[in-house]
Parts: structure tokens; sequence; C-alpha cells
């Protein structure tokens, strides 16, 4: 199973139960065991990671931090997601969406990199872009 330490560093109608819930489909869909962390955090704090770790001095939706992307750590700690929840609103009013859909979209993007997924080459996309679109389809067909 997937277990969760969960921060909120800004106003957010998320809560630890509703990100197990997430994550209880996102486990479903990818049988990975572990620990992860899920940040929600203002433009401010996803500005500064995002220029420190990707050079990019502009808020984003998402970042994940992978702890066993060199294979060398064996822990099951998984890594850690920051999502920002002002970006995902704006993202959610731009596509005409609801944010929880984003917000769960986004949630599932992140944590398929921590395991390994990418979007760089096509083919790559197809396949984690399949698996997270799949994951947002179950988790709101069970609402």
């Amino acid at each position: 199973m997937l277990s969760l330490d969960f921060n909120k560093r800004v106003r957010c109608p998320w809560s630890l139960a509703d990100i197990q819930k997430v994550f209880k489909v996102i486990h479903k869909n990818t049988k990975i065991n572990g620990e992860v962390e899920v940040n929600i955090v203002g433009d401010k704090e996803i500005k500064d990671l995002n220029f420190r770790y990707r050079g990019l001095n502009k808020p984003t939706d998402v970042l994940s931090f992978a702890w066993k992307e060199d294979k060398i750590i064996r822990t099951n700690y998984l890594g850690q997601i920051y999502i920002s929840y002002p970006q995902i609103s704006r993202q959610a009013k731009e596509l005409a969406i609801e944010a929880k859909e984003e917000f769960v979209r986004m949630l599932a993007h992140g944590f398929l990199h921590i395991i390994g997924h990418d979007h760089i080459e096509k083919k790559e996309a197809k396949v984690m872009f399949g698996i997270q679109e799949k994951i947002v389809e179950q988790y709101f067909s069970k609402k």
C-alpha cells in the first residue's frame, strides 16, 4: 500500500483523507508500495523550487523528486510531490474544468514521475498520460 506524509502550506480544500482516496486509485493502477510526501504549496515556494532544480524562474503546477532514481537508496520512501494549488486553480480555469479534477490529474502526474514515467519521448508520453487519465477517470467514477 501507499502511505503518505501530508503538508499543506496554503489554503486549499484538500485534506489528508482526500489525498488518501486519490492514492487508493493510484495504487490500484500502479501496484507500487511505499511512502510519499505530498506538499501543497503556493506560487513563491513552487517558483523557488522550479528555479533551483529546473532553472525555470516561474511557477509550475507540480514537481516531483524521486528518491530511488539512482537505484542505490534502499528505502520504502519513494519521494516528494509539490503541488502549487494557486497554479492548479488557474490551470483549471483556463481549461474550463473543476480545480478538483486538475488537482487529481497533477497528483497522479507527480506520482508517475516518482516511479519512473516520463513524457519526453512520444511513446513514453502516451503511456504516462494514459495511466494518468485512467486514474482521473476512475477517481471520479467512484464518487
